[in-house]
């Protein structure tokens, strides 16, 4: 047995030593990289050469006898190679050439009298959300769907919208994604909202009283125990402002809506009980967009959408350059592309501002090797 164990010994001995050249050699390689780095940044030619990458480690990894060893080694020299275009873009940073995105830093938004559209009806959360962000000289208006917002501030009809992206019970909203892809609007703000549901009836109803209940499907799910609980006949609504002034509109005492405190307030109607939904965490988070290239100077978190190549390991090797740069990322979704089958768009938040170096640097790396890139906003 002692005899076995110094035999592991010497073995870990020749490992230790073997370790020790890569570790002189990597060292070795990285100093050479500055080098065409400085050269890259004086000729103006751009880091990421794939073609070449690509030939190269299809030359390293026949190098190897046999299969293992050639897949090993294709994926040593790609991280190798990876790492080196990182040092590369940290190397063009410190020569001053930032590669800043096109977005204007702003001491603040315009809050005063703007032209703020949202989704939905008075009385909505949306609107509430919009009420929370802008002041009371905002020129607030609503449309029926969440396009014809994207659209609105397009257009120019209005300078923000606001639009909900998630519900931290329901999950997010994955209409708001595909829209930030296809229309040329950004992100500079975001409102949390709690979400409150509360049965609404008409002055002097009660609970007792109630036999049908309006709300929007997914309100009456996460209030289900208990409406159940009384027995109440449940009908969808499109939303529960809807449901709201449906209520008002109808004057039966008989009908109730699930629908928040202040659509209450909007509406004139009594709350006959709060706080009916089962979790008291529920919130929804409002991004609040526009058209113009800009953003917050004291901005703390930045979305992306990414597309990659298809093919194995580049998902990984995007999500290095946020490693490297130690940036801490919060939430990556992904989206499939119209029109082309198993192919997906990513959409990603991580924490930073885009007059930061290390930001600057993550964006670059990521500009050159994905597919597609676009800065969704800063906020």
């Amino acid at each position: 047995m002692a005899e076995n164990q110094s035999e592991l010994l010497q073995y870990r001995d020749q490992l230790d030593e073997i370790d020790q050249k890569i570790v002189d050699l990597y060292k070795q390689r990285m100093s050479v990289c500055e080098k065409v780095a400085d050269y890259k940044i004086k000729s103006g030619k751009k880091i990421f050469d794939k073609q070449r990458e690509e030939e190269k480690i299809r030359t390293l990894s026949r190098l190897a006898e046999d299969d293992f060893n050639r897949h090993g080694i294709g994926e040593l020299f790609e991280q190798i190679m990876c790492t080196s275009r990182k040092l590369q873009y940290k190397r063009l940073e410190e020569a001053g050439f930032s590669g800043n995105p096109p977005f204007i830093g702003v001491k603040d938004l315009s809050k005063g009298p703007v032209r703020v559209v949202y989704q939905g009806a008075q009385g909505s959360y949306s609107e509430a959300a919009t009420k929370a962000f802008f002041s009371e000289e905002a020129n607030v208006f609503c449309v029926e769907t969440f396009r014809d917002a994207m659209g609105a501030i397009e257009e120019g009809s209005a300078e923000y919208a606001v639009l909900p992206i998630e519900n931290s019970t329901a999950g997010t909203v994955s209409e708001i994604y595909d829209l930030l892809a296809e229309f040329e609007n950004y992100i500079v703000g975001e409102q949390i909202m709690p979400i409150e549901h509360c049965l609404l009836g008409l002055p002097g109803a009660d609970l007792g009283s109630i036999k049908r209940v309006y709300a929007h499907p997914q309100a009456l799910m996460q209030s289900e125990r208990f409406l159940e609980s009384y027995g109440y006949e449940q009908i969808g609504m499109k939303n529960n402002a809807f449901a709201a002034a449906k209520v008002k509109q109808d004057g039966d005492p008989e009908k109730a809506a699930v629908a928040s405190e202040y659509a209450a307030g909007v509406y004139g109607l009594e709350i006959l009980k709060k706080g009916i939904n089962q979790s008291d965490t529920n919130s929804t988070r409002f991004i609040i967009v526009t058209n113009r290239k800009i953003y917050k100077e004291d901005a703390e978190k930045i979305s992306i959408c990414f597309e990659l190549p298809h093919r194995s390991g580049s998902l990984y090797r995007m999500l290095s350059h946020f490693i490297y740069n130690d940036l801490n990322m919060t939430r990556i979704e992904s989206r499939p592309i119209p029109d082309r089958d198993w192919e997906y768009r990513f959409f990603l938040d991580f924490e930073g501002n885009l007059a930061q170096g290390a930001v600057r640097n993550a964006l670059r790396g990521l500009r050159e090797e994905a597919r597609y890139l676009r800065v969704l906003g800063n906020y």
